[in-house]
């Protein structure tokens, strides 16, 4: 039998993948199913997601076939959106329901987002094996609802475990992209044309960009680059690259830049990383061993990313800079971690402990041994 362009067979595990609304959570999926199908080429992945989340897109670009399923955010305000929220997740549970069975999936495997839910309550009514994975240090919405129904949980932070889970929560790390470890620090500045420089400063506040990172960036450059031997990789973002590359004067040593398209250089280069919080960017810089200062975004649901800049933190592999301080404190502390040398080589090691770089591969062996087991 033949299904979006796969072909079944009978004995091939067939695995039903879901998780979106943002890239943090649709790419460690996409990252757990080609671990999967390295671990075995017989399996026969899909995906669940939602039509407006950008699951939609990267999936079918990674090669997975994907459907649709009705899925909503609770508005945190008046609105008669929220009224309509009861048929929204009826049809989302129904959709659900007749994808599981249709597809006949083994198990499901969420990794957060709003259109998780409806996939793993249906799966826990059709008696379907659940793992979940939880990319940030405080679990999200979604995650801690499945907790209740889920057969295994994978976490990326040790805070992240939850109380009384038991064997049934393992710390694994978040799946990212291995080739962040290949460049060598030579190839990585030859890459930016970066010549006879001893210390190199990243900044990225994401590809759209932070105003707040980019003004205090601003304010704090020429300092930095008046400091003998130090060179500034900036990422302004797309919306912020104009206003800035107008402004700011040319320097032999600063790479002024729109977007970052080989962030392994960048990574590999940098003897500083300034950057967000985000699950897959703490997990990138463990990966690399990069010290890193790490400014939190204040518009992600629920603060995770303060949660996992503690978490680094604490752990002695990065340092904290709430935005609201970055005005008064950017350039001083930036400064101040290039001058402690040895503070960056502890950092860079703490981080590199942190890294779980099999993630993925050990997120695949259980999904699939969950399979077998629950065959017997």
């Amino acid at each position: 039998m033949t299904r979006q362009g796969h072909s079944i067979r009978t004995d091939a595990p067939r695995i039903l993948m879901v998780g979106g609304g943002t890239g943090g959570h649709a790419y460690p999926a996409i990252a757990i199913a080609d671990a999967i199908r390295e671990l075995s080429p017989m399996a026969v992945i899909e995906f669940a997601g939602s039509r407006n989340g950008i699951e939609w897109r990267i999936v079918p670009e990674a090669g997975y076939p994907i459907h649709p399923v009705a899925v909503r955010g609770l508005q945190r305000r008046l609105t008669w959106r929220n009224v309509t929220m009861p048929l929204v997740v009826a049809r989302g549970l129904f959709q659900a329901h007749a994808l599981i069975r249709h597809f006949d999936a083994h198990v499901v495997v969420g990794t957060g987002g709003y259109v998780a839910l409806p996939l793993i309550m249906a799966a826990r009514s059709l008696s379907r094996p659940i793992v979940l994975q939880e990319q940030n240090a405080f679990m999200g919405l979604t995650n801690r609802i499945g907790l209740r129904f889920a057969d295994r949980v994978h976490v990326a932070f040790q805070e992240a475990i939850p109380a009384g889970m038991g064997s049934r929560c393992r710390l694994t790390g978040n799946p990212v992209r291995a080739s962040l470890t290949v460049p060598s620090r030579e190839e990585a500045l030859a890459h930016f044309n970066l010549h006879q420089v001893q210390q190199v400063v990243l900044m990225t506040g994401g590809s759209l960009g932070s105003q707040a990172m980019n003004e205090a960036m601003a304010a704090a450059v020429d300092t930095l680059l008046a400091r003998a031997g130090t060179a500034v990789i900036w990422q302004t973002g797309d919306r912020y690259y104009d206003r800035f590359e107008e402004s700011i004067p040319k320097h032999e040593n600063l790479r002024l830049m729109r977007y970052v398209s080989r962030m392994d250089m960048a990574y590999n280069a940098a003897d500083l990383v300034v950057c967000r919080a985000g699950a897959s960017t703490c997990s990138e810089l463990m990966l690399t061993g990069r010290p890193s200062l790490l400014v939190p975004s204040p518009n992600v649901a629920e603060d995770h990313q303060t949660s996992n800049a503690r978490s680094m933190q604490t752990a002695g592999a990065a340092q904290l800079l709430p935005e609201t301080h970055l005005a008064e404190h950017f350039g001083s502390t930036v400064m101040g971690l290039l001058a402690d040398k040895q503070r960056l080589e502890d950092m860079g090691r703490e981080a590199r402990r942190l890294a779980r770089p099999d993630a993925a591969a050990d997120i695949g062996r259980d999904v699939l041994s969950m399979i077998e087991h629950h065959a017997e």
